[in-house]
């Protein structure tokens, strides 16, 4: 229960007959409307949906440029080693060829040229170990891309869905939305200008400018009104534009006021 000081209930200077005052509950109820159709506009789980999925797309878009890169720089790196595998193994032939032709005699020489040709042989064991490892990891950044670009592919084709879904939800708000707007118009257009002035201001700050007085409550703030404040009304003229004084909206009576 609201305790008010005696004469606590604001009287409006404006003054509109009770069916004009009838006019802004319909105005409140459409008001009500727009505002749940605007809510649920951007509160639908699709527009969640696509932000979720556009964020993921940028993240695979990165990693896919990542993973291409690290490729690129892997097929240079495996080229310079298989560069040396083959100058290793050219001179491995050279060698061989001047011992197969007989022409290091010396003994000395002799064992120089296989001591050499021993070590270019480690060398080419060495260096295509790096080869064997570089294209293992190349297969791996291969397939790590390739799931990538196939993530990429089905989260464009989900993405196209849940747009579609999107859009035809918002067609359906918007048409809701299109309807109470132009029966907002009409009504509106049906109200005093001083009323509808009054009504507006509310609205702005109260998001619904207009509340009915039921059962001695004032279903805006959902808060009953004291006994000296439903006397004061009782004694007011129909035309007098009564205002709640917790919420500021316009109390509008009706039969079922409690009065």
């Amino acid at each position: 229960m609201r305790h008010s000081p005696p004469g606590g209930l604001t009287l409006g200077a404006v003054k509109a007959s009770p069916q004009s005052q009838l006019r802004l509950l319909e105005l409140a109820d459409l008001d009500a409307e727009l505002a749940r159709l605007d809510h649920r506009r951007h509160s639908l789980p699709e527009v969640a949906d696509l932000v979720r999925l556009e964020t993921r797309a940028g993240e695979l878009k990165d990693e896919i440029v990542v993973a291409e890169t690290e490729l690129s720089d892997l097929a240079r790196e495996e080229n310079r080693s298989e560069r040396d595998v083959e100058q290793v193994r050219t001179r491995i032939d050279r060698d061989r060829a001047r011992l197969d032709a007989g022409q290091v005699s010396a003994a000395r020489e002799l064992a120089t040229l296989q001591s050499e040709i021993e070590s270019l042989r480690r060398r080419q064991g060495d260096l295509e170990e790096i080869v064997l490892e570089l294209m293992e990891r190349r297969e791996g950044l291969v397939s790590r891309r390739d799931e990538l670009a196939a993530e990429r592919d089905r989260l464009g084709i989900e993405t196209a869905e849940v747009a579609a879904r999107r859009d035809a939800a918002f067609k359906e708000i918007d048409e809701q939305a299109g309807k109470a707007s132009e029966q907002r118009a009409a009504v509106a257009a049906d109200v005093p200008a001083d009323l509808l002035k009054l009504y507006e201001q509310i609205r702005d700050t109260r998001g619904v400018g207009a509340a009915v007085l039921r059962a001695g409550r004032c279903e805006g703030c959902h808060l009953s009104l004291n006994k000296v404040d439903l006397n004061q009304i009782r004694a007011s003229a129909p035309d007098e534009v009564l205002r709640c004084e917790e919420c500021r909206r316009i109390l509008v009576r009706m039969p079922e006021s409690g009065l």
